[in-house]
């Protein structure tokens, strides 16, 4: 260690030590106050009974009656708060202002402090001798009441209250930020200043109360007033929360799902009668108003106090890297040292001439010479150097709690928001599934890939209620997301069996397909303009309408139109997560390869976005196909570099440490290691127990079921059965007049592909147009020439 960081962390540690001292004897002087002492403004020759003696009584009796006793316990709570941060290495923002203003909190709270014994005086009759009285704090009420008193004409009673209330809720707003409050230190003052704030919230309120409130005696003016309206949900809700006697309830199945309407737009909002071509209902939202998203303390706050190595131990390491890679003919300079929770980068810097290549290669022999258990090398994006990354001796563990409860997940405008965990400096790292648009996640066993998707979970359960963010949920292996039944985001219930996995994803691309039908009524180009329209007409009343042709009329011939009411129920994101493609491939490749690469390109304006994940990323699994339609992929730890090239194109996943680990390649084909947080099962059940208890969710149990005039699937995409009528007439026809009748044949004389030749034919033999095919594979023709 430097001897300027040793002097920096000894400056910190011995003025958090003497500001800890300081608040607790300012602490000791206030609590062993005697107005008898003699002090200021006492002479006597009393002995002091204050701890401090003589200066405990001067001082407590020049803060106490002249400022009162607010300011000088907040001002002592602000010293102690800082004492800790200052112990803990944690940064004070804003310091300076933030002293300036204890003059602001000081003159507010005195002002607090003459208002608690006016109002102690009024209502128990007796004067405090000598203690409040000539000071500050009742000059400060005197002067401000009678002003605010003339300027609004109220009397001094009312004007008493009204100052006083307003100066200690100021009052206690600025404590909050002055004092710079964590959360360890949030919850140690709910302890320590509890029975002191309590009693002046709660006298607040019994006020407010008997002044404003006790006034209404009419229950009707109550009912038709707003604030007891929301006062009352709010209760309602609150009770029903908390109330663990309740029982689950079972989830609401629905075939035809009941759309959400606000009672002043009710008429509308009346569904569309007469199109057709919808083949999807409107999605069930569950209640409008009242959800709670939940609360951050279900998460765990794991703060692990590992010190980071020294510089002269970093130094170290770089001039034995440096060595070990000229062992291996390889030329050049450690340029910088990058710390992180897990990992540490090295930047060589090569020497002309050198091919990266060859330094990349090297990863398993620089990994056997340093010691360590994986290495990996890749370039580093813009700059002029090879990040060579060693991971540390003690590693940090990133829980989900400190990403979410970061300014960059908080202050976040990120549609869907999904915490990826830390890069290797150990900044937080926050993406939008919006923008990517869909998701590959590949990673083998032991990897943190499942974990992983928790975490993205519950990064869309802390930012988004059912009526914004849906979730369709398909576990193959019935482990991994089963823990999600019962949640109100579900539109159904956690999907296992393979069969209707493959019906949901159809589903999913009707869905995306109704979608669209409704933005180009509109004329809007994706979700969010869509919803933005509707939100406008709902503002304004509007009744949005577009003309549709249903028809000719018979005598004039003239196109026929009809007005046809747009429904303004907001739409809210799907998100399909699955969490093991690979055996639904094993089931039906062809159907879940055509669905999955038919949403990806197209349903992202429809705001319907696709997380796929395997352990086995190889070929037969995330094909070409669905490869070139995921450009953002992400990589746990895999066993071969086949897999790691399969999945992102370059080398390297291999090399990754395991336990959340994990490469991540935006659109731009950029790599960044990304490690992930850690979500315990606990956790897990914890939030969806709170989801689950607020709401019942409501299936759609039509994702599950397939239509019988379902349209199939193909490699090339979607077929349209209705619309191949008029060639499998003619590919009849043809049959029967060269009594021939073979896929090859129907393929090479209309010039189709060999997929859509042999749907005919198959058409063809359920029809009895044709025989099943013998032992040489020929057919007969069944049917005589028409």
């Amino acid at each position: 260690m430097s001897e300027n960081n040793f002097l920096n962390i000894f400056l910190k540690k011995s003025s958090s030590i003497f500001l800890f001292f300081i608040s607790i004897s300012a602490f000791l002087i206030l609590f062993t106050f005697n107005p008898n002492d003699p002090g200021w403004g006492v002479v006597s020759n009393k002995i002091p009974t204050n701890f401090y003696g003589e200066i405990g009584a001067w001082i407590s009796g020049l803060v106490i009656r002249e400022f009162g006793i607010i300011p000088g316990f907040l001002l002592s709570s602000i010293i102690f708060t800082w004492s800790l941060k200052l112990f803990n290495n944690s940064k004070i923002n804003y310091i300076k202002f933030k002293i300036s203003s204890l003059f602001l909190m000081v003159i507010l709270g005195s002002l607090g402090d003459a208002y608690l014994e006016k109002m102690i005086s009024n209502l128990t009759n007796y004067q405090y001798p000598l203690i409040f009285q000539n000071g500050l704090s009742d000059w400060l009420l005197t002067l401000s009441s009678e002003n605010f008193s003339i300027l609004l004409n109220i009397s001094s009673q009312n004007s008493n209250l009204i100052l006083g209330i307003s100066s200690l809720i100021i009052t206690s707003i600025l404590f909050l930020w002055i004092s710079s409050l964590g959360p360890e230190e949030t919850r140690f003052f709910k302890f320590l200043m509890g029975p002191i704030f309590k009693p002046l919230i709660w006298l607040s309120t019994i006020f407010y109360n008997l002044f404003f409130v006790v006034q209404k005696t009419n229950e009707q003016e109550k009912s038709d007033n707003v604030f007891f309206k929301r006062l009352q949900d709010f209760k309602n809700q609150y009770l029903r929360i908390n109330n663990n006697s309740i029982k689950r309830k079972a989830p609401k199945i629905r075939k035809n799902p009941i759309l959400i309407k606000n009672d002043r737009i009710d008429n509308n909002d009346k569904q569309l009668n007469n199109n057709k071509s919808s083949l999807q209902n409107d999605l069930p939202l569950g209640s409008e108003s009242g959800f709670i998203l939940p609360p951050i303390k279900l998460l765990q706050n794991l703060r692990e106090d590992i010190k980071p190595p020294s510089k002269e131990t970093l130094d170290l390491n770089a001039k034995v890297l440096e060595g070990v890679l000229s062992d291996y003919s390889i030329n050049g300079n450690i340029d910088s040292v990058r710390y992180g929770p897990v990992v540490t980068r090295y930047d060589l810097q090569p020497a002309p001439g050198l091919r990266s290549q060859r330094v990349i290669s090297l990863a398993d022999d620089i990994a056997r010479s340093m010691s360590v258990e994986a290495v990996r090398v890749a370039m580093v994006p813009g700059q002029n150097v090879i990040g060579i990354e060693l991971p540390n001796k003690v590693r940090e563990t990133v829980v989900l709690r400190n990403i979410l409860e970061h300014p960059e997940f908080l202050d976040s405008k990120l549609s869907l928001p999904v915490c990826l965990g830390k890069n290797i400096a150990g900044f937080p790292i926050v993406v939008d599934l919006a923008k990517m648009p869909h998701l590959l996640v590949a990673g083998t066993t032991g990897s943190g890939k499942s974990v992983g998707i928790n975490a993205m979970i519950l990064s869309l359960l802390y930012k988004h209620t059912p009526e914004t963010c849906r979730l369709i949920m398909i576990d193959p292996k019935m482990l991994e997301l089963s823990v999600y039944d019962g949640i109100p985001h579900l539109l159904t219930p956690v999907v296992t069996d393979p069969k209707k996995a493959i019906v949901a994803l159809k589903w999913a691309v009707r869905e995306m397909e109704s979608r669209y039908m409704s933005m180009s009524k509109l004329g809007v180009r994706n979700i969010d303009s869509y919803n933005e329209r509707l939100n406008e007409a709902r503002r304004k009343g509007e009744i949005l309408s577009k003309s549709t042709q249903v028809g000719f009329d018979p005598d004039t011939g003239q196109p026929i139109f009809e007005e046809q009411q747009i429904s303004l129920t907001p739409l809210p994101f799907i998100v399909v997560i699955i969490d093991e493609v690979a055996d639904l491939m094993l089931v039906a490749g062809k159907d879940i390869e055509a669905a999955v690469q038919r949403l990806a390109q197209m349903a992202r304006a429809a705001g319907i976005h696709v997380v796929m994940a395997t352990q086995r990323p190889s070929v037969d699994v995330i094909t070409g196909t669905i490869k070139a339609n995921f450009p953002t992929r992400i990589s746990f730890q895999v066993t071969s570099k086949i897999d790691s090239r399969t999945i992102l194109g370059e080398q390297g996943a291999e090399q990754l440490l395991g336990r959340g680990d994990m490469l991540y390649m935006a659109g731009g084909g950029k790599v960044t290691r990304v490690h992930g947080p850690f979500v315990e099962d606990t956790e897990v059940e914890k939030v969806t127990k709170f989801l689950s208890d607020q709401s019942v969710p409501e299936y759609d149990e039509t994702i599950t079921e397939e239509p019988e005039n379902l349209n199939d699937y193909s490699m090339n995409g979607l077929i349209n059965n209705n619309q191949n009528d008029e060639l499998y007439d003619q590919a009849v026809a043809l049959v029967a007049r060269e009594k021939r009748a073979s896929t090859s044949f129907i393929q090479r004389h209309f010039k189709i592909g060999y997929n859509r030749a042999a749907t005919i034919i198959e058409k063809m033999e359920e029809n009895n147009v044709v025989s099943k095919p013998g032992r040489a594979g020929k057919r007969e023709v069944l049917i005589e020439d028409h």
